[in-house]
């Protein structure tokens, strides 16, 4: 009987380093990509009809499927919309968790040129859907 207690409690420890350690490793792989932001935009901010604002984190799956997404709406759409990214797994992330309302990753929030939200979405977004909703706002 006690023999099944040293294995129980080695396998209980073996869990809890992986978990910690796995845990470690993501917040450790953050890129300096990880909180920020689009690159160049023209410098006449009244150009920006959106602000396309990615909440999420390097490691969740979803949240990583976005990355190229992100890339691409920054590249086509670049003068009219601003993309920005947070990771709220990160010190510098974590308030915007508050600042946004989230309850989950990855969240989605898009902001018209007033800096007022006007759609909301969470989970993985697909490209064509993404341009729908930046559509609204006059983005073409």
């Amino acid at each position: 009987m006690k023999n099944k207690k040293y294995i129980y409690l080695g396998i209980f420890i073996i869990l809890i380093v992986v978990v910690l350690g796995s845990k470690a490793l993501f917040n450790n792989t953050s890129s300096s990509s990880n909180e920020t932001v689009q690159t160049e935009q023209n410098s006449k901010s009244d150009e920006i009809k959106v602000t396309f604002v990615e909440l999420g984190s390097v490691g969740c799956i979803p949240c990583d499927k976005m990355q190229p997404i992100m890339k691409e709406i920054a590249e086509e759409y670049k003068g009219q919309v601003k993309v920005v990214f947070h990771d709220v797994r990160t010190a510098k992330g974590q308030p915007y968790i508050k600042e946004f309302g989230i309850r989950a990753i990855p969240t989605q929030v898009f902001l018209d040129k007033d800096g007022n939200e006007y759609f909301r979405h969470l989970g993985f977004l697909a490209k064509d859907k993404l341009v729908e909703v930046l559509k609204i706002q006059g983005v073409n």
